[in-house]
């Protein structure tokens, strides 16, 4: 469509305006072409008449709805005017400060600190998409470090903009965002050593300027290094064109570097006090600005802060201190005093004060110093000169020697960071920030106007490539043919700065001539660019400047200082002095060594986008601009092999207030950025850019039925824009966009907006229409109502008089007489009528009667008989029917009856051979004794020998030694004396042996007798127990004489049943008459029951005649005749000729009630005769009565089968015996070992006893075989009969089947009950083999007598203990198979919850039992440990944490309630009770349990919200299922993936499933249900925190129709929350806050009630999210309004009130405390069993 078309009335355009730029009017008549003016309406009311020609019409302006656009290439519109409105919009009403603009992020300098910067919102970026979110610098460098992850592709991020703008602190959030997201876990304080870099740089770089209070004074560009897990290993830095000049020289209200600052306010601490420094007000250098303060900044404080950052990257304290000596040197420095000595001369005094400070700091020697401050040396090729240089000589020597002193340290301390931040190992990729300053453009522009300029020059252009790059392959991407965009290539420019001759060539070539000035080079500027180059001009009023056509704008330079900044020289003999200072940091800043390279030289390999002029190696000294020039040729290489983002900061006013727009100081920096640039190449390809699901969405309204018909919406798109738009050119499409050129959108918007505007006028004309169709109904009725009263009360007045009351008295009396004439006339005829029809039916009913009444009396002499006949076959068939029932009865009892009475046998004959074989092993125990017994005889005869022997030997010595004493009592007396004395001595020891072994034999005869009456004892003890088996033996004998009568009684009964069974026989043949009878009964019943509706059919007939008759014989013409036309109309009227009808219908009802009398007599009848098969119902339920008997019986059975299980359960109590017998035993043995030879008649008496015992008992068993065997021979012949039997019963059964239906169920009835009969047989004989193999299984363990400690373990039917034994090597086994092993899928349904845990306890149990501490701690310790293993390895597997969850807590419990401690105590049951831990106090490894249980819930929570978080923004917010409300509109080049087929994205379905699949997964796995409660409640917290935290952060959501959805899925949420029977979890409170800002989306927002409801509902939002939202909410359509800033300022003020928190985002992260509840367990221990899935075989129950 043309562009003409557009300016019609109503329509909005933009015109200039010199203090706003541009204004908005209102076109107040369409537009023709050809007008000269255009009438237009301007917002104030005023009209204008504006002056237009057809080529330069006013930019119109976009449609409200895309006003505030997150994305200025969203606008259908893309002018200057456009942006700047938007960016107001956003700006100064919303209170956003950032907004895309394409592929740059424009950021406003909000002049306040603002809460989006927190923790919680870079978490709410990190993974998002750009157009997801709203825009943010976090948005920006999310993407970087997303595409760097993805494409291994290096990224960079350019942030410009002017000073003041907020570079600086862009690029400070940006590297923050890089190191919160990359945290690695082995180098934890690199990221903070790389945001620690900052604060240094910002300290040395950083100054107080007019337009900025931390303005940075030099370029850097940061490059963050990562590795391949894409977490930050290091960082490296450039700085580019550090503002020397500053150092000693500020303008007014400026100030210097905040170093020396906050070096100044530390110098009265004691560190500092050499350095001799005082206030900033002291020092030339630091008070020219005039305001030493910045306000808010505490520069003392700072100087903490920097020494901080100075020590966090390793810098020690004799560094710094290096360093601060340096800045004090310079500052002192400045403080000399130069002298003038004439006009040609200068001199500084040695005695200065300042002086001799500097050259001591510095180590120099005064006066050298001085000296040469005031002369120079000029170096000739004859002779070397000094020359006195004058004093503005000798101060700009000084100035430059402080310069060059501050750019040495400035760039060491660069080179420090850099080798601080340095990184050992290989570089994966890398992201740079580069923070440059921007297009610069002052009153007086210098050489570093010039370099800033030259630099964006260079930026401008790589954007400008990367730009059009983008947008060719966006156009690729989508098939879109590429038609070439024209936009500004200022490579001209670049050349004419940069190339061979340039102006930068120029300015070298002149610095390097010794009489080289300003002038001169600006000269040759004149002579080779005037008139040659159209970039480049001369100023017309002045010779000391030129002008440069930059992209943005053109600047004029002033060549004053042009040379002297590119040289930067310091006089040889000063460097020379500083270079042999003492102090090794001075020294080594004027070393001749050549510097290092960068270290971003070795790290990458990049090739120019485009050739760039190097310098030329002649040049004798680098200077300035050379210098510049290689570092930027370095840095785009740099950033030509990265993928570039951009942050353009705009700063909106030069008054820092907050949130104040400047239009004019706006629109001169988006020139300046490029941002209109990018604007302009947009407009003129494809701006607006919609996939086919948001057109489809939005304008659906413009389709027609038949286009909506089509199935593929990309078609139904197609379809409708070649209708609506003519001109193809204007659109086209790719595979999933339609791309329209610029003002198309706004054509729709308009097109939409006038349908709609269409269907709300019919819309409330029809309403109208029905509205006023109903008052004049209303009305219409009222009014007759009126006009009926008013005209009644007119007629009544007029007719109410004396005459018309007689009149009307008198024919009132004529009627009555006339009516009660005429309805005596007719009562008479219908009385005739009725009288004889009365006769007529009263006779044939009479007459019928009587015929009824004979055959009624025959009818029941032949019934008597009949019935008389059929009660006694019947009582007879069912007299045979039971007694069939009673044999086979009896048979089966009998035969159980003998079954187990052979069982009993078996029991007793084992028990007895169980016994027998305890005494033949006590028999050869006992032979061991005996023989243990002879041995120890034989050792004591041994001893009694020895002792003999040595007492002979003794007698002997003791003769020797008498005769040797009288051989020698001759020869000398003394020795006499002493062998007499010796042989006293030994016979005193003699005697005293000999009382010992007369002591010792004594002793062992007392302790025989003691043994002798011991085993006296025991002997009569087993004498007792034989009589008592001798008994038990007699009482067995005597249960089978009974037995033996039993069986023959049953022989008996069996010959009984035998002749019942012949007898049935013969009455089964009489079954097949009784049929045939039956057959008959129903035969005649048929036959009566025709007859009735024969009978019927007949009265029917009979009827009609008669009312013929009776209608025939009336003459109606007659009495027609008769009456006049006044009488016919007064019968017609009171209804007399009714009345005469009615008579009749009267009579026709008595006939049919006749006639129903008999009808009822004949269903009498037939009930009779039903009444027969109900009597044979009621004996077919006495029947089952009967079985229901036999059922009972067989109950009996059962308990005499649980009779027989607890006799078996005394076989525990004789093992107990026999094991007391045992120890018995072992003491016997102890003491038979010291008896002597006596003992041995008696126990060979004892023997023979037992043996004799044993022969009688086997005697004894022998018979009772021989017993058994005769019972099982006559088992066998009663088994053979009851089959015979049976098989006559069947033969029975096969007559039966023929006979009725009643018969036939009867009989399936009774099989039925047979087959249930037989299959509780076989469970019986089931239960009787399982207790037979338990029985053979006691006797297999009763043989093993020697192993007594496994008795309370054998496998029987008896009561459990509740534990599980197992053995200390199995404790690994168990773990690792009830632990490690264990799978929870697949088995947690068929076992009850916590099934791991209730054996874990039962194990506790049994080590408990056994009083072994060692082996309980070692159980406990692997428990712990095991699950905390299986938990770490599936950290990510949300079933087993669930699982291990629960039997976490299960094991918790039962330690609790089992611990014997009364609050756990409460809800057990008695037996319960009994099963609590005796011997250990366990109460240390529940409080370890419990934080087991706490870390594994955090991390089960942690699973549910990692699995749940990516679906809860796209159901909760994104997606739309409520019809008619979608919000889609356009959004720019930052568009939201999107595609024709949206059946993959997430919907609100899916976050119910996920949470409906968390439930189940928690309650399948038995968790507690208040722990279900409380992870709901996490969850829903989750699902409100991340829901309203997007909703803060996306602009497009706040809307009215999106606060109605998030209200339904609210809605839905609680629904599930009943569902699911939680309500109670208190997780419907946790979405309150999401509740309150989606009514706060649909709420009015306009008046003062508006406000004070806002105030009092939304109670839990702080005031800083209602702001927000307020400032965020964002019109749909033009019908809605947006919230004016005056009521968000009444909400404001309202909330000031509060003290909440000033917070934007909620927590996400936050978790509510977890508590977890004692519930007991319900499951009895001894009743639980183990799955032979869980492969625990070696556990053993007790």
């Amino acid at each position: 469509m043309a562009v003409a078309e557009l300016y019609t009335q109503y329509n909005r355009v933009w015109i200039p305006d010199p203090e706003e730029v541009w204004k908005s009017a209102e076109i107040a008549t369409d537009y023709r072409v050809g007008d000269k003016v255009l009438r237009l309406l301007l917002e104030d009311g005023t009209e204008l008449d504006y002056s237009v020609n057809p080529e330069s019409l006013p930019p119109l302006r976009n449609p409200d709805i895309l006003v505030g656009e997150n994305d200025l290439t969203a606008l259908s519109y893309l002018h200057e005017p456009a942006v700047l409105h938007n960016l107001r919009i956003r700006f100064a009403e919303s209170k956003l400060i950032y907004t895309y603009s394409g592929i740059i992020l424009v950021a406003m300098n909000p002049y306040k600190q603002l809460p989006i910067y927190g923790d919680a919102i870079i978490h709410a970026y990190s993974g998002q998409n750009m157009g997801d979110m709203d825009p943010h610098i976090f948005a920006v460098a999310e993407e970087a470090y997303k595409q760097m992850a993805r494409s291994n592709r290096n990224q960079s991020i350019i942030v410009s903009g002017e000073s003041g703008a907020g570079k600086t602190v862009s690029a400070r959030y940006a590297m923050r965002y890089f190191a919160t997201v990359s945290k690695s876990g082995s180098n934890a304080h690199v990221e903070d050593k790389v945001l620690a870099s900052n604060p240094i740089t910002e300290a040395v770089g950083n100054a107080k300027t007019t337009r900025n209070d931390n303005s940075s004074r030099f370029g850097k560009y940061t490059e963050i290094s990562f590795d391949e897990q894409n977490q930050i290993i290091g960082a490296n830095m450039r700085t580019y064109l550090l503002e020397k000049s500053r150092v000693v020289f500020q303008s007014e209200n400026e100030r210097n570097y905040h170093i020396f600052y906050q070096l100044c306010a530390s110098a009265q601490q004691s560190e500092f006090k050499h350095l001799k420094l005082g206030s900033a007000e002291e020092f030339n250098y630091t008070r020219m600005g005039g305001n030493t303060v910045i306000e808010g900044v505490n520069d003392q404080a700072e100087m903490v802060e920097t020494q901080k950052t100075f020590t966090l990257l390793g810098f020690k304290e004799d560094f710094q201190m290096d360093v601060f000596k340096i800045l004090a040197a310079i500052l002192h420095l400045g403080n000399v005093q130069i002298i003038a000595v004439g006009n040609e001369r200068s001199s500084v005094s040695e005695d200065d004060s300042h002086l001799k400070v500097f050259c001591e700091l510095l180590g120099l020697e005064s006066g050298r110093v001085a000296q040469w401050l005031c002369n120079r040396k000029i170096v000739t090729s004859s002779e070397t000169v000094v020359k006195p240089m004058t004093r503005p000589q000798a101060v700009n020597a000084r100035d430059a020697l402080a310069k060059k002193i501050y750019a040495h340290l400035f760039d060491f301390i660069v080179e420090r960071i850099n080798q601080a931040l340095q990184f050992s190992g290989k570089q994966h990729t890398f992201i740079g920030v580069l923070d440059i300053y921007g297009f610069e453009t002052f009153d007086v522009n210098s050489f570093e106007q010039f370099c800033i300029n030259y630099a964006n020059e260079k930026l401008q252009q790589q954007f400008n490539m990367h730009v059009f790059k983008l947008e060719q392959e966006e156009y690729m991407k989508e098939d879109i043919p590429w038609t070439l965009i024209d936009f500004y290539d200022n490579q001209p420019v670049i050349d004419l700065i940069e190339a061979k001759m340039g102006i930068l060539e120029l300015l070298d070539e002149e610095c390097l001539l010794p009489h080289g000035t300003d002038e001169n080079w600006l000269q040759k500027l004149y002579n080779n660019f005037v008139n040659k180059n159209p970039l480049f001009e001369k100023p017309r009023m002045s010779n000391t400047s030129f002008v440069i056509q930059h992209f943005a704008d053109k600047v004029e330079y002033k060549c004053e200082g042009f040379l002297e900044k590119n040289r930067d020289t310091v006089y040889d003999m000063l460097v020379e002095i500083l270079r042999a200072s003492k102090f090794h940091l001075c020294a080594n800043f004027f070393q001749e060594n050549p510097a290092s390279p960068s270290p971003f030289g070795s790290m990458i390999t990049v090739k120019s986008a485009k050739e760039v002029i190097k310098p030329n190696s002649k040049h004798f000294r680098t200077t300035v601009g050379s210098k510049f020039r290689s570092s930027l040729y370095l840095l785009m290489e740099t950033l030509n092999a990265t993928t570039p983002h951009y942050v353009r900061c705009i700063k909106p006013n030069d008054e820092k207030l907050p949130f104040e727009f400047d239009s004019k100081r706006i629109v001169q920096q988006l020139r300046a950025c490029g941002v209109l640039e990018t604007i302009r190449i947009s407009a003129q390809s494809y701006p607006s850019r919609w996939t086919y699901i948001e057109f489809y969405s939005r304008y659906g309204i413009l389709m027609t039925k038949q286009e909506l018909s089509f199935s593929d919406k990309k078609e139904v798109c197609k379809a409708v824009l070649h209708r609506l738009i003519q001109d193809s050119n204007q659109y086209q499409f790719g595979k999933t966009k339609i791309f329209f050129r610029a003002g198309q959108v706004a054509y729709l918007e308009k097109l939409r907006l006038d349908k709609l505007r269409q269907s709300c006028v019919v819309i409330q004309k029809h309403i109208r229409g029905w509205l006023h169709r109903k008052k004049f109904l209303r009305e219409r009725r009222a009014a007759l109502i009126i006009q009926q009263y008013f005209r009644g009360q007119q007629t009544v007045r007029k007719a109410i008089t004396a005459v018309a009351l007689k009149e009307a008295w008198a024919a009132i009396i004529i009627q009555k007489h006339c009516r009660g004439y005429l309805v005596r006339n007719l009562y008479q005829l219908i009385r005739v009528a009725t009288i004889t029809i009365q006769a007529y039916t009263r006779g044939f009913l009479a007459r019928r009667r009587y015929r009824k009444m004979l055959e009624e009396h025959k009818a029941v002499i032949l019934q008597k008989y009949a019935r008389a006949w059929l009660a006694r076959r019947r009582f007879q068939s069912i007299r045979r029917f039971v007694l069939n029932i009673q044999l086979t009865y009896r048979v089966q009892r009998l035969q159980k009856k003998l079954e187990d009475q052979n069982k009993e046998n078996h029991g007793l004959v084992e028990k007895l051979t169980s016994l027998a074989a305890l005494r033949a092993g006590d028999v050869e125990k006992i032979q061991k004794l005996e023989v243990e017994l002879e041995r120890a005889a034989a050792h004591r005869r041994n001893y009694e020998e020895k002792g003999k022997r040595y007492r002979d030997a003794v007698e002997e010595k003791l003769a020797k030694l008498q005769k040797h004493n009288s051989e020698l009592e001759t020869q000398k007396d003394q020795i006499q004396l002493k062998l007499q004395e010796k042989t006293e001595e030994l016979k005193e020891k003699m005697d005293n042996l000999t009382k010992q072994l007369f002591d010792d034999v004594q002793k062992e005869e007392r302790q025989r007798m003691l043994l002798e009456k011991s085993f006296e004892l025991k002997t009569q003890d087993y004498e007792k127990q034989i009589q008592s088996l001798k008994e038990q033996i007699k009482a067995l004998k005597d249960e089978k004489t009974q037995l033996q009568q039993l069986v023959e009684e049953e022989h008996v009964t069996s010959d009984g049943l035998k002749a019942e069974v012949a007898r049935l026989s013969k009455q089964a043949k009489t079954i097949s008459e009784f049929e045939k009878e039956i057959q008959l009964l129903q035969a005649q019943k048929i036959d009566v029951e025709k007859h009735v509706q024969s009978q019927k059919r007949e009265m029917r007939e009979k009827m009609s005649e008669i009312t013929k008759q009776l209608l025939e014989s009336y003459d109606i013409e007659d009495v027609r005749s008769r009456l006049s036309v006044e009488d016919l109309e007064h019968l017609n009227e009171d209804g007399e000729l009714w009345f005469a009808y009615e008579g009749l219908k009267k009579a026709t009802r008595v006939l049919e009630s006749h006639f129903q009398s008999q009808k009822e007599c004949y269903e009498k009848e037939i009930e009779a005769l039903n009444f027969k098969v109900v009597h044979l119902s009621q004996e077919i339920n006495h029947l089952q009565k009967l079985f229901r008997e036999e059922n009972d019986i067989n109950e009996s059975i059962r308990l005499e089968v649980t009779r027989l299980t607890s006799e078996n359960m005394m076989i525990p109590d004789f093992k107990q015996q026999i094991s007391e017998l045992e120890k018995q035993k072992q003491d016997l043995e102890i003491r038979l070992n010291e008896q002597t030879e006596k003992m041995k008649g008696k126990l060979e008496e004892l023997s023979n006893q037992l043996n004799r015992s044993q022969k009688e008992e086997g005697t004894q068993r022998k018979a009772m075989e021989a017993q058994n065997e005769i019972h099982a021979k006559e088992k066998e012949k009663l088994i053979d009969k009851i089959q015979e039997m049976q098989e006559a019963s069947d033969h029975l059964k096969k007559q039966f089947e023929t006979e009725s239906e009643v018969k036939s169920n009867f009989w399936q009835e009774a099989s039925r009950l047979i087959l249930e009969n037989r299959d509780l047989e076989e469970e019986l004989d089931m239960k009787d083999r399982v207790i037979k193999k338990l029985q053979d299984q006691v006797k297999t363990l009763s043989k093993t007598t020697g192993k007594a400690s496994d008795v309370h373990s054998s496998s029987g039917p008896k009561e459990y203990l509740g534990m599980l034994q197992y053995k200390r090597e199995d404790e690994a086994k168990l773990i690792q198979n009830l632990i490690l092993d264990l799978k929870p899928r697949g088995v947690v349904v068929n076992m009850i919850p916590g099934l791991p845990a209730h054996i874990l306890f039962m194990c506790v149990r049994y080590a408990d039992s056994l009083n072994d501490a060692n082996m309980l701690k070692s159980l406990m310790n692997s428990t712990i440990n095991g699950i905390k293993q299986v938990v770490k390895e599936h950290l990510e597997d949300f079933e087993m944490l669930s699982f291990w969850l629960s039997n976490t807590c299960h094991f918790l419990n039962c330690l609790k309630q089992y611990s014997g401690e009364e609050e756990f105590m409460k809800h057990n049951s008695p037996h319960q009770n009994k099963n609590c831990l005796n011997n250990f106090d366990l109460s240390e490894y529940r409080q370890i349990l419990s934080d087991v249980a706490i870390r594994i819930y955090h991390q089960f929570i942690i699973i549910m919200e990692k699995n749940i978080q990516p679906i809860i923004v796209p159901g909760m917010l994104e997606y739309e299922s409520l019809q008619g409300i979608s919000g889609l509109k356009p959004t720019g080049f930052r568009k939201r993936s999107s595609s024709i087929d949206d059946t993959d994205a997430y919907t609100m379905t899916s976050v119910l499933q996920q949470l409906s699949y968390f439930y189940t997964t928690m309650c399948q796995n038995g968790l507690d249900p208040e722990l279900v409660r409380q992870a709901v409640k996490q969850l829903f917290f989750l699902i409100g925190a991340v829901t309203l935290n997007s909703l803060f952060l996306r602009k497009d959501m706040c809307s009215c129709r999106k606060g109605m959805q998030i209200r339904c899925n609210i809605s839905y949420l609680e629904e599930w929350l009943k569902d699911k029977n939680l309500q109670n979890s208190l997780a419907k409170e946790t979405l309150e806050p999401l509740s309150q800002a989606a009514w706060l989306l649909q709420v009015k927002k306009t008046t003062d009630s508006d406000a004070t409801e806002i105030y009092e509902r939304c109670t839990s939002l702080s005031a800083v999210q209602i702001i927000k939202i307020l400032n965020s909410y964002t019109p749909i359509d033009d019908f809605e309004k947006r919230v004016t800033p005056s009521f968000v300022r009444k909400v404001q003020a309202l909330l000031n009130s509060r003290e909440d928190s000033s917070q934007l985002m909620l927590d996400t992260k936050y978790l509510f405390q977890v508590t977890f509840p004692f519930t007991p367990s319900p499951h009895a221990l001894e009743m639980i069993q183990i799955p032979s899935s869980f492969k625990l075989g070696f556990l053993n129950r007790l």
